[in-house]
């Protein structure tokens, strides 16, 4: 089974990029052959700064590899490094009908966020279509809100199956149904997008300053709280063991602990299980040699398939 997953470089990386995409793509190592990508084509609909972008990318590459990605496992590679993909967007798009973009929500969300509408953001779909046909990846594990994406990526390999023969490998979604919305300081949906994240690699006194600025309700010390219904409870959730869980919850329901009290024991959770990933990253850093070394390799064995792909897409439609 060929897995693949992708990430953009647009911003820190956060808890909720780690529990949503991170810690699942890096659990994904062990069932399958997994390749990774560090998205920076698609990032550019979005970051039109070129000394940010390298920034960026530099930053998920350390992160992934800080963080447990395996490249004996993992094919892990930046997207610009694989230009196979690019010709086979193009044959795609010259597929894809203007409607099946037209109805991607994703387009619709980030304009009315306020992102400039551009082709590149129109689009994105059949980008991310080449990216996972160009390696023949059997399965994408992706979140509810990119589902309709993997559907255009499999609309799009029929229709062009159908209309050259079989080229492609028809992708199928993997739903993690299992990752709960990680909620950012504000209470939304942890999002680069609101500004309202706690960045995985934050330390000291940023971090802290992040984490107790998580909103609570105006319950006084000594009131019972309901731990469901807290946001730095859910947060604490995702990093502590089911007996730590019950027993803050118990604390919580009991009246005598403070919001203050439980986010000072949410950023000794966060230190406890970032702590060695942030050692790890400092030693990478100071190798960037290795990391680049990395890249290359990954971009190597992700060629070499997509290659082969592009060969009979090419003949297929008659380019050879």
């Amino acid at each position: 089974m060929r897995i693949l997953s992708g990430i953009q470089p647009s911003g820190k990386l956060h808890i909720g990029n780690y529990f949503g995409m991170m810690k699942p793509a890096i659990e994904l190592q062990e069932q399958g052959e997994a390749y990774l990508f560090i998205a920076n084509y698609h990032a550019m609909t979005t970051v039109q700064d070129a000394a940010a972008l390298r920034e960026m990318t530099t930053d998920v590459a350390l992160d992934f590899l800080a963080c447990g990605i395996d490249p004996e496992k993992t094919a892990f590679y930046r997207q610009s490094d694989v230009p196979e993909v690019h010709e086979l967007a193009w044959m795609l798009s010259v597929l894809c009908p203007m409607g099946l973009l037209e109805r991607c929500h994703s387009y619709k969300d980030k304009t009315a966020r306020g992102i400039a509408a551009s082709h590149g953001l129109f689009a994105y779909p059949v980008l991310m279509a080449a990216d996972i046909l160009a390696v023949n990846s059997n399965v994408v594990p992706v979140g509810r809100d990119q589902k309709q994406h993997v559907e255009v990526t499999r609309d799009l390999a029929t229709k062009f199956n159908n209309a050259y023969g079989e080229v492609f490998t028809i992708p199928e979604p993997s739903i993690r149904e299992s990752v709960a919305v990680v909620p950012g300081v504000d209470g939304q949906k942890m999002s680069k997008s609101y500004d309202n994240t706690i960045e995985i690699f934050a330390q000291g006194k940023p971090l802290k300053k992040r984490v107790m600025s998580i909103k609570t309700d105006s319950r006084e010390l000594e009131d019972p709280k309901d731990p469901e219904s807290c946001n730095v409870f859910a947060l604490y959730k995702l990093l502590a063991t089911e007996a730590e869980q019950t027993d803050l919850a118990e604390r919580y329901r009991a009246g005598g602990l403070g919001y203050g009290h439980a986010k000072l024991e949410l950023l000794e959770k966060i230190n406890e299980h970032f702590g060695p990933m942030r050692e790890r990253r400092a030693g990478l850093a100071a190798d960037m040699d290795y990391v680049e070394d990395v890249l290359r390799k990954g971009a190597e064995k992700a060629r070499s398939v997509a290659r082969e792909t592009l060969d009979k897409a090419r003949a297929a439609v008659g380019l050879v």
